[in-house]
């Protein structure tokens, strides 16, 4: 039945024509089965995202063919994410190792690291930046990447999540300006402040969970499951972040769809709810002044938990 794909293009139809049909979940950095399907096959042939159209014409060989092919079966059986089957996802435009100790990267702070944050840090100097609950350090890394003159430190209670985090620094060459460190939020940050906090921390529900496709099986439940609301790490952030931001300093947190739920528990709180291209994506941004004006009342819903 195969016998007919030979080009790139063929390749990319037949799967993205296999998951469609299978009715596969499309969420990990892709919405879509095409999307999905070029990069299993460009990703297989060691090819980059941006692939000019010209080259789509190319001839496989045999021995590419099975292997893309073999792919293709797998990611419809086992209903494991693209990015762990050919061990790379594509963050604010760089390539990250990604593989089942940490979530596949696929936050829309990629968006605002590739803008330079405007415009919420126009007029501003930052010196150190946190990049925290960071995974893969996808967020961390980006971010010193697109800003050389920064100094990064990137977070995770995770050893294996730091494990692939190290890769990933070393993959960029940027040893010498990122710094992984091993802390359950700011616990093993004692002293350290920052000008910029960046997190996209665990804020699926308990009932989310329950309810998510196969797909999100493979992935670790540490970096997605938050309490019945979502917001147990979160609250947590928004108590202890004054303590390790600068007092210009800035925290920027994703919660998803929790939120309605943050919004509902916090009223008074001044959340600016960020507006990216493809509209709101549950990413707040909130000064230090404003977390510490509010201070009890965060701390009051943090410890309830």
């Amino acid at each position: 039945m195969t016998n007919e794909l030979q080009t790139i293009v063929d390749l990319i139809r037949y799967a993205a024509s296999r998951f469609n049909a299978a009715g596969l979940t499309f969420g990990h950095s892709h919405d879509n089965a095409i999307d999905e399907a070029t990069h299993l096959v460009l990703s297989c042939l060691h090819l980059p995202p941006d692939l000019p159209p010209a080259y789509g014409g190319a001839r496989m060989t045999a021995i590419e063919k099975n292997r893309v092919l073999s792919l293709i079966d797998r990611r419809i059986e086992t209903r494991e994410p693209v990015a762990y089957l050919v061990g790379q996802a594509w963050f604010a435009g760089m390539p990250f190792k990604s593989d089942a100790r940490a979530l596949v990267p696929r936050s829309p702070i990629a968006e605002l690291i590739e803008d330079g944050f405007s415009p919420w840090l126009d007029g501003r100097d930052v010196e150190r930046a946190l990049d925290l609950c960071t995974g893969s350090g996808c967020i961390g890394i980006a971010m010193a990447a697109h800003n050389p003159h920064w100094r990064v430190d990137i977070a995770d209670l995770s050893d294996d999540a730091l494990a692939l985090a190290r890769e990933n620094i070393a993959l960029h060459q940027l040893g010498k300006q990122v710094r992984a460190v091993q802390s359950d939020l700011f616990s093993g940050l004692s002293g350290e402040r920052y000008d910029l906090i960046v997190s996209n921390p665990p804020y699926v529900t308990d009932d989310e969970y329950t309810a998510l496709p196969g797909e999100y099986a493979h992935e670790p439940k540490l970096g997605l499951t938050a309490g019945a609301d979502g917001l147990d790490i979160a609250l947590r952030i928004l108590r202890d972040a004054p303590g390790h931001l600068t007092d210009q300093g800035l925290l920027i947190v994703e919660v998803g769809e929790s939120e309605h739920a943050l919004s509902a528990l916090l009223p008074d709180l001044p959340f600016v709810w960020i507006e990216f291209k493809v509209g709101p994506m549950g990413v707040f941004a909130l000064e230090r002044h404003d977390l510490e004006e509010h201070a009890a009342v965060i701390r009051a819903a943090a410890d309830a938990r």
